[in-house]
């Protein structure tokens, strides 16, 4: 078995992280290596969807801690500093969301594999 060089998309090194903190002197954003290690991780889970599907629910409620802790605990309690802050958010892209995967995709993901399938051992699609 020959060990290849990872591909660029799979070098957790030269991945593109997700930005939009503040940036150091070093003009990397606050969190850039976690993030890095994060990726790492789940393309290293590849292949394993129950193990992904973990993952993906520990950031979603990493999302919330943060949210309604550290986040709402920063807020400006001026409104002119509220403002701003919500002027900044829209700017640079609006609230961090994390968008939830809904059952009719998975139905349309197995759909696009089911015809192949299907033709070959004449089964009906999964859903009109």
């Amino acid at each position: 078995m020959t060990s290849e060089p990872p591909t660029p998309c799979h070098d957790p090194a030269a991945a593109e992280v997700p930005s939009g903190g503040s940036r150091s002197a070093t003009g990397r954003s606050a969190g850039d290596e976690e993030l890095r290690v994060l990726l790492a991780l789940a393309e290293s889970l590849e292949g394993d969807p129950a193990a992904l599907l973990d993952l993906l629910r520990r950031l979603e409620k990493l999302h919330r801690t943060i949210q309604d802790g550290a986040f709402r605990n920063s807020l400006p309690e001026d409104r002119n500093r509220l403002f701003q802050l919500l002027e900044s958010m829209e700017d640079s892209g609006g609230w961090p969301y994390i968008p939830r995967l809904q059952l009719r995709t998975f139905l349309d993901l197995l759909q696009r594999e089911a015809p192949r399938e299907a033709r070959a051992e004449g089964e009906q699609p999964l859903a009109a």
